[in-house]
């Protein structure tokens, strides 16, 4: 394993739906976990999901590297096998920034994705208060509610909001995925008028949480692993619990991309491509619309990576439910001609 900090401590807050996590997975790395969150679009509903938020430090801290070399260092270039010899075909390779080359009988690529003006990104920011503060549900998926001071016309943004101990909660004001996405500074602006407006003023000393990530860019491949191989969800941004439910997978050599999660992976980018070319004022209708699926279509959707079934009777039966004004822009947005990838 090679990193330039492989000491360095996670800091962000992950969550996932229970129901993706591999068996190896203990409750003992969970700091919460809720079994009906809650979505506010144009009315309260509950989702009859398990979702668990994680205690970072812990959840770090069970992933054992205990069996493995680590290298402290960057890689500069990954090599493919170049050539036939007679002795059989180059390994794989890696150059160092330092200045040496490792060959390996595989090389799987973790090196996340670099930020780029060509990339959909996901941003949030939020601050941590104390449970006793926070008098509203503790887990609100998404509170599209528009009570953050936000004009119709400017991009959306909601509410996310998840307990992270047993005395404090995160609130988050995130815009889900936007080229370019709105800058975390009036993400803070937002969140602090919604909590006005619920009652709320913040003090400036709490614990602030900050998120910028691309939500596209990884290319599905067997030697890319995590974001650099597409594990990104990139309507949602959730990856954590892909990454975690294929790493045995991987380990063995085994494909993770059949034909199936390829095909999903097609027709997820396709949504990213929706929601980017919907007007602000219409998202809150596009997931008014999403949460009448039913529990078994919603899951396919956001975590079926290889479910195609199940993905397409998802994506039919919410373009059947939305408006029309609606649908005539979903299907300019997906029926665009894509960039050939180099």
């Amino acid at each position: 394993m090679i990193d330039p900090q492989p000491e360095r401590r996670w800091t962000a807050t992950y969550a996932a739906w229970a129901d993706e996590l591999p068996e190896w997975v203990s409750e003992r790395v969970f700091a919460a976990a809720v079994d009906n969150p809650v979505a506010w679009t144009s009315h309260r509903v509950e989702l009859a999901r398990r979702y668990v938020v994680f205690d970072t430090a812990n959840l770090q801290d069970s992933l054992d590297l205990s069996g493995a070399r680590i290298i402290r260092d960057r890689v500069a270039e990954i090599d493919a096998p170049s050539r036939s010899t007679g002795h059989g075909i180059d390994l794989p390779s890696v150059r160092l920034a330092s200045g040496p080359t490792l060959p390996a009988g595989r090389v799987i690529d973790a090196r996340g994705i670099a930020r780029s003006p060509a990339l959909a990104e996901q941003t949030a920011y939020g601050v941590i208060v104390d449970r006793a503060r926070w008098t509203g549900e503790d887990t609100l998926f998404m509170d599209w509610r528009p009570d953050n001071g936000a004009k119709p016309e400017e991009p959306p943004s909601f509410l996310y909001t998840i307990p992270v101990s047993a005395d404090s909660v995160l609130l988050e004001e995130t815009c889900l995925a936007g080229r370019p996405a709105l800058d975390p500074a009036v993400l803070r602006e937002r969140l602090e008028h919604r909590l006005r407006s619920r009652g709320i003023d913040l003090t400036g000393t709490e614990q602030v949480e900050r998120v910028r990530f691309p939500v596209q860019g990884g290319r599905p491949h067997d030697r890319r692993f995590g974001a650099a191989g597409a594990l990104t969800h990139p309507a949602t941004g959730y990856s954590v619990a892909t990454a975690l439910r294929t790493a045995d997978t991987v380990a063995a050599g085994d494909t993770i991309w059949p034909a199936s999660a390829r095909a999903v992976h097609a027709l997820r980018a396709a949504g990213l491509r929706a929601l980017l070319a919907l007007p602000p004022h219409e998202i809150p209708a596009f997931f008014d619309a999403f949460f009448t699926l039913s529990p078994h279509s919603q899951r396919a959707y956001l975590s079926g990576r290889d479910d195609l079934p199940g993905t397409i009777t998802a994506m039919t039966a919410l373009f059947a439910a939305l408006p029309w004004r609606i649908r005539r822009t979903l299907v300019g947005a997906v029926a665009l001609p894509q960039p050939a990838r180099r």
